[in-house]
């Protein structure tokens, strides 16, 4: 009698370890209640759940528990696995990773999807493209460094406005080699998951000076730091011609603050300025890190903004020479062009309420002007009458 309590003991002991494991994480109930949202696709999803190894179950789960009905009702089972068998791969052979927590991970390297873009089983083929390109790394700061210079290059894709839609996928972008700040955004933040780097995309609806919006990307290196898309500070992160900008952003308003996407719920959305209508992208205001690297100008010094255009508008770039009221040279430089972000305009510091002669040389055409800048942030734009 003895004997059999003792067999009876163990059997309940190993089938209470196994229902415990069985169980799954945190995210089991939140990921079975979503199947109910997967509608026809149903069968897919819990296939996923039912065939991802033990060691990424809690991966699966924490994607399906947050996931958009959208994706809830056509992404396949195949797709899933796949997405979530080479992220637990990149972020355990990465070199840093023992620096980059659970909670991290799920939110920032974990996720297949950035905001509204197509959704891609791009994981596999960018780990393969670019794990070569980090395998020296030390840190995923410098790591997204180095794909921040090489990846734009290899794909040969560019900013431009002229791409089919702002929120384009990787393949999207790749095949037509141009892409808008989000698009380019969205591939670097996949190239960076793809080798284990915890990055997210950032953006705000409008600059606090009405001069347009904007989208980039933040890595996480000990803490959260920022880089423009195709846009690479030399070996460091936290520069970009942005940052003015950014730094005066206003938290309060929902037009005019800084977001980062979270795939995790949050209590606000991201507020989508090419796809208003689609509330379902989670957001955190980080307005506020950025408006502490706000540059401390003595009084009466701005920084004011400098362009030029053809007659059809086309952005030019164009030397400059700025000179004071005494003809003393004060700055020169060329302005930016179509290869550059739309908002991103020549940025000078300047005395305000001063007045200063401008000559602007594009090609054989050239324009003087007498200026005077009431206000900094201010974009003064020189249009040339002749297309070159």
């Amino acid at each position: 009698m003895i004997r059999k309590f003792t067999y009876l003991s163990i059997l309940f002991s190993l089938i209470a370890v196994c229902t415990v494991e069985i169980l799954g994480s945190e995210y089991d109930t939140l990921a079975q209640q979503s199947i109910k949202n997967a509608g026809n696709n149903r069968g897919e999803i819990s296939k996923a759940l039912r065939l991802v190894p033990r060691k990424q179950q809690e991966g699966m789960e924490f994607l399906i528990a947050y996931m958009p009905n959208a994706d809830l009702q056509s992404l396949s089972a195949q797709f899933l696995l796949q997405h979530v068998e080479y992220a637990y791969k990149a972020w355990e052979e990465a070199a840093w990773s023992g620096s980059i927590s659970k909670d991290i991970f799920l939110n920032n390297i974990l996720p297949y999807s950035n905001v509204t873009e197509t959704r891609e089983s791009w994981r596999k083929d960018f780990y393969e493209r670019f794990q070569a390109i980090v395998k020296d790394s030390q840190t995923p700061g410098e790591a997204a460094v180095k794909l921040n210079q090489e990846i734009f290059k290899l794909t040969n894709v560019k900013y431009s406005t002229a791409r089919k839609r702002p929120d384009q996928s990787p393949s999207e972008s790749i095949d037509s080699g141009l892409a808008s700040c989000s698009g380019l955004s969205v591939m670097l933040i996949d190239a960076c998951r793809s080798v284990g780097i915890p990055a997210r995309f950032v953006g705000t609806p409008m600059w606090s000076n009405k001069s347009g919006n904007h989208s980039w990307v933040e890595v996480w290196n000990g803490g959260w730091h920022f880089t423009g898309a195709c846009e690479p500070a030399g070996d460091e992160l936290d520069r970009g011609w942005f940052l003015g900008r950014a730094a005066q952003a206003d938290r309060n308003s929902r037009l005019h603050a800084i977001y980062a996407v979270s795939y995790r719920p949050t209590k606000q959305r991201f507020p989508l300025g090419w796809a208003p209508e689609k509330d379902w992208v989670w957001a955190v205001n980080v307005t506020d890190r950025y408006t502490q690297m706000k540059e401390e100008l003595p009084a009466g010094i701005g920084r004011v903004m400098l362009g030029a255009v053809d007659n059809d508008g086309i952005r030019l770039s164009a030397a400059i020479e700025i000179r004071d009221a005494k003809g003393k040279l004060v700055y020169e430089g060329t302005t930016n062009d179509i290869r550059f972000d739309t908002n991103d305009h020549l940025n000078v510091k300047l005395e305000l309420s001063e007045q200063y002669e401008i000559l602007v040389r594009h090609d054989e055409d050239i324009i003087r002007r007498t200026v005077k800048f009431e206000a900094a942030g201010v974009l003064t734009v020189f249009k040339f009458k002749a297309n070159k």
